[in-house]
């Protein structure tokens, strides 16, 4: 009996590289229409701008202190819904990916109206807050943060707790084995919970505009460069600034190749 011949599986994989491949010409076309549009002088001559150089600090500045922050929040969180069992862990998990998931205008509005209640009010006439820097530190933390936890559950997640429980056995309390064995196993996903949350701060724009406003040389970050130059048409600078914020992306993406975490970056940004 002659066997069937297998058919071949070339016309399929043709297929999805056909498919695929539309995506990521997109990608490609994208990034060299970004590079073929300006020149390094054109973008030397933006970087000479007060404007543009203090909104280059105030994002620099604004995003390391919402990575710490971030981070700070990130860690005990993302273990405690990792490690611990407690009523309504779940609801506290599906509540911390509301951030990733609302409409950005959302976010930036309800904490605009958030700083309009009693107690916002209260708060504000002690530390000025909307339409200044400390509102764009806000609004960055509030979507990023959510990022944070998600890396570091997912990061403890992996972590296999043989090691913590024993630790435990041997005297530790349950703060000696986190500090001594669990945090250094998740170093990776540290690393890479810091670095998403400060590209995902960087790359804000929604909340900050309607939190922060768009004001020059007070409460400008990139995002909102690239909004305020293309408002007066100068097409080029909105360009130039683009650049500079795809290469931090890049450079994001290769410290988390190299140093990071690639499966819990990959499961943080899942919705």
């Amino acid at each position: 009996m002659k066997s069937a011949v297998q058919p071949s599986d070339t016309p399929f994989y043709v297929c999805l590289a056909l498919l695929g491949g539309i995506y990521v010409l997109l990608i490609l076309a994208m990034l060299a229409a970004d590079a073929a549009f300006t020149t390094p002088a054109q973008v030397w001559q933006v970087f000479r701008s007060n404007e543009i150089r203090y909104a280059v600090k105030l994002s620099l500045v604004s995003c390391s202190i919402t990575t710490l922050l971030s981070l700070w929040i990130g860690v005990p969180l993302g273990y405690l819904i990792s490690r611990v069992p407690f009523p309504g862990r779940g609801f506290l998990d599906a509540l911390l990916d509301v951030p990733i998931v609302l409409p950005p205008l959302v976010i930036g509005l309800s904490l605009l109206i958030l700083f309009q209640t009693p107690p916002g009010r209260a708060l504000q006439r002690a530390v000025p807050i909307t339409y200044a820097i400390p509102s764009v530190i806000l609004a960055q933390f509030a979507v990023a943060c959510a990022f944070a936890v998600r890396t570091m559950r997912v990061t403890f997640d992996q972590i296999n707790p043989r090691s913590e429980q024993v630790a435990l056995t041997l005297g530790c309390s349950q703060s000696q084995a986190f500090w001594l064995i669990t945090l250094p196993q998740a170093r990776r996903g540290l690393l890479t919970a810091g670095t998403l949350a400060w590209a995902r701060a960087l790359g804000e724009f929604g909340p900050i505009l309607v939190f922060s406003g768009a004001t020059r040389m007070k409460t400008e970050v990139l995002s909102t460069t690239v909004f305020l130059e293309l408002s007066i048409g100068n097409l080029e600078a909105a360009v130039a600034v683009s650049l500079i914020m795809i290469v931090a992306a890049l450079v994001v993406l290769a410290v988390v190749r190299r140093f990071g975490s690639e499966p819990a970056f990959r499961k943080a940004l899942q919705p």
